[in-house]
């Protein structure tokens, strides 16, 4: 069965946004260092990369590697509305899930008004299906769908945001996760690859 994955970054004290959204305040280090985390993280993840920065980073006809389809929640799909850019995963089956988001907003995104848990149930039992599921945000979606993630890919910045948006926002649910993977990189980000106990 395919497996929910929690790929997301997040600051020192479990922030994935500033109290406005915000995201621009995650330390990247300097450009060579950028550079270097960037190709790291878009070899292995290549599908990951919205579609509108494909090409920039060289990953165009990238082949997915680990994800075929994409569920986030409206704060996460905000920034990208904001610009202009209604379908930002193209390359990607998207769900957004939203109560209040036009159903009709992009035809390559299926908005989900309801129920967060059904539709992920129903996207892990589709038969055939190779990849798995990116969960790209945000905190309360996380919350909802805490019973169903599989695996975490935490990316953790040297920074403390202080407010914002928790990396999962839901009801006191402890639940264990074992590390499987972590690395470093020189510019002070760690990339934690956790599976669920």
């Amino acid at each position: 069965m395919r497996k929910l994955v929690y790929y997301v970054g997040v600051s020192l004290d479990g922030r994935i946004a500033g109290p406005g959204g915000e995201f621009d305040f995650f330390p990247q280090g300097d450009e060579r260092q950028a550079a270097d985390y960037t190709a790291w993280t878009t070899a292995l993840y290549p599908e990951t990369v919205p579609t509108a920065y494909r090409a920039a980073v060289g990953v165009v006809d990238a082949p997915g590697r680990r994800f075929d389809t994409v569920v986030m929640g409206l704060g996460t799909y905000r920034p990208a509305l904001d610009h202009g850019i209604t379908s930002p995963y193209a390359h990607l089956r998207q769900y957004v899930v939203s109560s209040t988001l036009k159903p009709d907003t992009d035809p390559a995104v299926t908005v989900v008004p309801g129920d967060p848990l059904a539709l992920v149930r129903a996207l892990k039992a589709e038969a055939g299906a190779a990849l798995d599921i990116w969960l790209c945000g945000g905190g309360r979606l996380a919350g909802t769908l805490l019973p169903e993630i599989d695996e975490l890919l935490i990316k953790t910045y040297p920074v403390i945001a202080g407010s914002g948006v928790p990396v999962v926002d839901g009801a006191f649910d402890p639940t264990a996760f074992d590390v499987a993977e972590r690395t470093a990189f020189p510019n002070g980000v760690t990339l934690t690859h956790l599976t669920r106990r």
